[in-house]
Protein backbone atom coordinates (compact mmCIF):
# COMPACT_ATOMS: atom_id res chain seq x y z
CA UNK A 1 0.00 0.00 0.00
CA UNK A 2 1.43 3.49 -0.99
CA UNK A 3 1.42 5.81 1.23
CA UNK A 4 -0.75 8.90 0.13
CA UNK A 5 1.09 11.06 -2.46
CA UNK A 6 0.13 14.85 -0.84
CA UNK A 7 -1.89 15.89 2.01
CA UNK A 8 -6.18 17.01 0.97
CA UNK A 9 -5.51 20.23 1.68
CA UNK A 10 -2.53 21.21 -0.71
CA UNK A 11 -3.36 24.14 -3.17
CA UNK A 12 -2.16 22.52 -6.05
CA UNK A 13 -3.49 18.94 -5.89
CA UNK A 14 -6.02 18.35 -2.84
CA UNK A 15 -9.55 19.92 -2.25
CA UNK A 16 -8.51 23.31 -0.99
CA UNK A 17 -11.25 25.40 -1.73
CA UNK A 18 -8.69 28.01 -3.38
CA UNK A 19 -6.67 25.77 -5.26
CA UNK A 20 -6.23 24.04 -8.76
CA UNK A 21 -7.27 20.87 -7.89
CA UNK A 22 -4.98 19.07 -10.49
CA UNK A 23 -5.37 14.92 -10.79
CA UNK A 24 -2.60 12.98 -9.44
CA UNK A 25 -1.03 11.08 -12.38
CA UNK A 26 -2.44 8.08 -13.60
CA UNK A 27 0.46 5.43 -11.98
CA UNK A 28 4.08 5.67 -10.63
CA UNK A 29 6.97 5.99 -12.88
CA UNK A 30 5.38 7.68 -15.41
CA UNK A 31 8.04 10.03 -17.39
CA UNK A 32 5.11 12.83 -18.45
CA UNK A 33 1.67 14.33 -16.45
CA UNK A 34 -0.86 16.60 -18.49
CA UNK A 35 -3.69 17.93 -17.03
CA UNK A 36 -6.63 20.23 -17.70
CA UNK A 37 -7.49 23.16 -15.09
CA UNK A 38 -8.85 26.85 -14.93
CA UNK A 39 -7.77 29.46 -12.78
CA UNK A 40 -10.38 31.37 -11.10
CA UNK A 41 -11.00 34.98 -9.84
CA UNK A 42 -9.22 33.91 -6.48
CA UNK A 43 -6.14 33.67 -8.74
CA UNK A 44 -6.19 36.87 -10.33
CA UNK A 45 -3.71 39.74 -9.22
CA UNK A 46 -4.88 42.52 -12.12
CA UNK A 47 -8.30 42.17 -13.16
CA UNK A 48 -8.70 39.25 -15.52
CA UNK A 49 -5.29 37.96 -15.19
CA UNK A 50 -3.68 35.34 -13.26
CA UNK A 51 -1.22 36.19 -10.34
CA UNK A 52 2.66 35.55 -11.35
CA UNK A 53 3.53 33.81 -8.27
CA UNK A 54 0.10 31.37 -8.49
CA UNK A 55 1.14 30.69 -12.51
CA UNK A 56 4.40 29.63 -10.81
CA UNK A 57 2.72 27.45 -7.82
CA UNK A 58 1.27 25.23 -10.68
CA UNK A 59 3.81 24.80 -12.41
CA UNK A 60 5.51 23.54 -9.75
CA UNK A 61 2.45 21.65 -8.71
CA UNK A 62 2.65 19.73 -12.07
CA UNK A 63 6.34 19.03 -12.08
CA UNK A 64 6.51 18.13 -8.30
CA UNK A 65 3.07 15.62 -8.78
CA UNK A 66 5.67 14.27 -11.40
CA UNK A 67 8.81 13.72 -9.55
CA UNK A 68 6.72 12.49 -6.63
CA UNK A 69 4.80 10.06 -8.61
CA UNK A 70 8.39 9.02 -10.27
CA UNK A 71 9.92 9.05 -6.75
CA UNK A 72 8.37 8.90 -3.54
CA UNK A 73 8.76 11.27 -2.05
CA UNK A 74 9.84 14.24 -3.79
CA UNK A 75 10.68 17.55 -2.63
CA UNK A 76 11.60 21.25 -5.19
CA UNK A 77 15.30 21.46 -5.11
CA UNK A 78 15.54 24.67 -7.85
CA UNK A 79 12.68 25.82 -10.14
CA UNK A 80 13.19 28.82 -12.86
CA UNK A 81 10.34 30.13 -14.46
CA UNK A 82 9.83 31.91 -17.86
CA UNK A 83 6.68 34.02 -18.43
CA UNK A 84 5.71 34.31 -21.96
CA UNK A 85 2.52 35.87 -22.11
CA UNK A 86 -0.12 36.88 -19.46
CA UNK A 87 -2.73 34.01 -18.27
CA UNK A 88 -5.98 34.77 -18.05
CA UNK A 89 -8.75 33.69 -15.26
CA UNK A 90 -11.71 31.36 -16.23
CA UNK A 91 -9.73 29.77 -19.25
CA UNK A 92 -9.37 25.81 -19.69
CA UNK A 93 -5.56 25.80 -19.65
CA UNK A 94 -3.17 23.01 -20.20
CA UNK A 95 -0.23 22.04 -17.72
CA UNK A 96 2.15 19.85 -18.96
CA UNK A 97 5.60 18.20 -16.97
CA UNK A 98 8.54 15.93 -18.30
CA UNK A 99 11.11 14.24 -17.22
CA UNK A 100 14.62 15.32 -18.50
CA UNK A 101 16.96 13.71 -15.99
CA UNK A 102 17.34 11.33 -13.35
CA UNK A 103 19.97 11.73 -11.46
CA UNK A 104 20.23 9.47 -8.44
CA UNK A 105 18.51 11.27 -5.45
CA UNK A 106 17.85 14.45 -7.95
CA UNK A 107 15.12 14.32 -10.69
CA UNK A 108 15.30 17.36 -13.52
CA UNK A 109 11.75 18.12 -15.16
CA UNK A 110 10.46 21.13 -17.43
CA UNK A 111 6.80 22.40 -17.45
CA UNK A 112 5.20 23.92 -19.58
CA UNK A 113 1.54 26.22 -19.53
CA UNK A 114 -0.62 26.61 -22.83
CA UNK A 115 -4.17 28.33 -23.68
CA UNK A 116 -4.74 25.97 -26.41
CA UNK A 117 -1.14 26.12 -28.64
CA UNK A 118 0.01 29.17 -27.15
CA UNK A 119 2.91 28.72 -24.63
CA UNK A 120 2.05 30.84 -21.39
CA UNK A 121 4.60 29.97 -18.75
CA UNK A 122 7.51 27.27 -18.60
CA UNK A 123 9.52 25.92 -16.01
CA UNK A 124 12.56 24.03 -15.68
CA UNK A 125 14.40 22.64 -11.78
CA UNK A 126 15.18 19.95 -9.74
CA UNK A 127 13.12 18.20 -7.36
CA UNK A 128 15.17 16.12 -4.58
CA UNK A 129 14.14 12.79 -3.12
CA UNK A 130 14.11 12.87 0.40
CA UNK A 131 13.32 10.45 3.08
CA UNK A 132 9.81 10.81 4.47
CA UNK A 133 10.54 12.01 7.91
CA UNK A 134 11.22 15.40 5.90
CA UNK A 135 7.63 15.49 5.91
CA UNK A 136 7.13 14.16 9.92
CA UNK A 137 8.85 17.67 12.02
CA UNK A 138 5.98 19.33 11.79
CA UNK A 139 3.14 18.59 14.13
CA UNK A 140 0.79 18.24 11.22
CA UNK A 141 3.47 15.83 9.36
CA UNK A 142 3.66 14.03 12.52
CA UNK A 143 -0.71 13.30 12.78
CA UNK A 144 -0.66 12.82 8.83
CA UNK A 145 2.11 9.92 9.22
CA UNK A 146 -0.02 8.70 12.78
CA UNK A 147 -3.22 8.39 10.75
CA UNK A 148 -1.13 6.44 7.80
CA UNK A 149 0.66 4.15 10.64
CA UNK A 150 -3.19 3.18 12.06
CA UNK A 151 -4.88 2.76 8.38
CA UNK A 152 -2.14 -0.18 7.89
CA UNK A 153 -2.15 -1.34 11.35
CA UNK A 154 -5.74 -1.72 10.70
CA UNK A 155 -5.45 -4.28 7.56
CA UNK A 156 -6.47 -7.26 7.68
CA UNK A 157 -2.96 -10.13 7.52
CA UNK A 158 -1.87 -10.53 4.52
CA UNK A 159 -3.39 -7.47 2.72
Amino acid sequence: MVPPHHDPSCWGCGENPTGIRLPSPAEERLETYEARFRFGEAHQAAPGLVHGGLVAAALDEAAGLLATWYRFPSVTAELMIQYRRPVHINRDLTIRAELVEDRDRRIDIRAELHDDEELLAEAAGTWAHVPLEHFLRTPEGREAGEKWRRRLDARPPGS
